[in-house]
């Protein structure tokens, strides 16, 4: 049997962050133990029942059993052009501005394809989404990370970042509300950005996953800014908006070039979402206002829940203003992946270290809201028992 070498681009990947924890949890549930899983982000809800049957009825028009138009139907680029003028007041051109995408995390990888050489360099969020760095890795671009500090309100501070680095920048990728210290952006920031950007002619790439889940205030879109598609594109998807992670569908928003970039690299590896995933595609999109409002409550009730209790066991210090996640400070005397092993191995409670997501997350661990409110305090109850806080 010849063992064939891997490419270059698949020998600098990146390890898989949670590959990882995934199989140590599956590990820890065969063997019979009730772990409380508050590691991933992998929304624990079903779809929508309207979502759904929109599907099923759409599955039975033979239209949708051949291959779809390249760069998707038009009826789903209007739609989407609806929902960013209702959402966010921002008006898009369906025909020029709106990509539709295999979920947001293939346009993110793929982004780095459509416009960065070898060498280029890229700004990064750290703490920050792992997939970032797999699109830089795969095109052979150099990340430079900007930190996101608790003083900061984990936002990056510009004037921090070196002016060598933003001149030679080409892009830059920015994720509020944010995974994982689920802090929000505000209008004065993304206006500070896009100023950045024009000066230095950076692409900015808005990672807008968590775009509805907001609990004092609705998250800003990047769009809202004035001149944001002069410089940018959003990326949207519906995996939590609508619980569809396994639709796998998205869509970029903004700048016409790299709209056209973003459909030209997908002629080429893909050929279109299934019909019937973009006609129910548009019916979340036309109907869904009742279940985001939902959406946002049972989220909201569960970070109420679990930041009541960690209080009530002497755990402060966390963040969360959006997403469904809560940014947690580790007990003194502990590194993020030591105390999240302690949790794991003494508790069976499952959450994910801090130091995954960048250098700059040493110190926290994320906790993901996907249990109900009675397992996030159960959760905390079980981590009160180590006498930590």
């Amino acid at each position: 049997m010849i063992n064939f070498e891997y490419s270059d681009a698949l020998q600098r990947l990146p390890e898989q962050f949670f590959v990882k924890l995934v199989k140590t949890t599956q590990a820890l549930v065969k063997q019979g133990h009730d772990v409380i899983n508050l590691g991933q982000g992998n929304p624990d809800m079903p779809t929508p029942d309207f979502i759904v049957e929109a599907l099923q009825k759409a599955s039975t028009n033979p239209l949708y059993h051949k291959y779809s138009p390249f760069q998707g139907y038009p009826f789903l680029k209007q739609a989407i052009a609806d929902f960013y003028q209702r959402e966010y007041q921002v008006d898009v051109d369906p025909e020029t501005e709106i990509a539709i995408m295999f979920g947001s995390k293939t346009g993110l990888v793929e982004i780095n394809q459509c416009l960065l050489n070898p060498h280029d360099k890229v700004l990064v969020p750290d703490p920050g989404y792992p997939d970032y760095m797999s699109g830089v890795a795969l095109s052979n671009a150099e990340a430079v990370h900007m930190p996101l500090r608790e003083e900061n309100e984990f936002l990056p501070d510009y004037e921090e970042i070196a002016e060598q680095d933003l001149e030679e920048a080409k892009l830059m990728f920015l994720n509020y509300p944010n995974n994982p210290t689920a802090a929000t952006a505000t209008k004065d920031f993304f206006d500070e950005t896009i100023e950045m950007a024009e000066k230095y002619e950076i692409c900015v790439v808005h990672d807008f996953a968590y775009g509805a889940i907001g609990f004092d205030e609705k998250p800003q879109s990047f769009l809202q800014s004035p001149g944001a598609k002069n410089v940018g594109v959003e990326m949207y998807t519906l995996s939590k908006t609508y619980n569809m992670a396994g639709w796998r569908v998205a869509f970029a928003v903004g700048n016409p070039s790299v709209i056209s970039a973003l459909e030209l690299i997908h002629d080429h590896y893909y050929v279109s979402i299934f019909g019937a995933i973009q006609a129910a595609t548009k019916a979340a999109l036309d109907n869904g206002q009742e279940s985001i409002r939902s959406l946002n409550r049972v989220y909201g009730e569960r970070r109420d829940a679990f930041l009541e209790e960690a209080a009530n066991i002497g755990w402060h210090g966390g963040s969360a203003s959006g997403s469904f996640f809560v940014w947690m400070p580790v007990a003194d005397g502990h590194s993020s992946e030591s105390f999240a092993k302690l949790l794991l191995e003494k508790t069976h409670v499952v959450v994910a270290p801090g130091n995954g997501f960048g250098d700059e997350g040493e110190g926290y661990v994320r906790i993901g809201l996907l249990e109900k409110p009675e397992r996030l305090r159960e959760a905390c109850k079980r981590i009160d028992k180590l006498g930590l806080f």
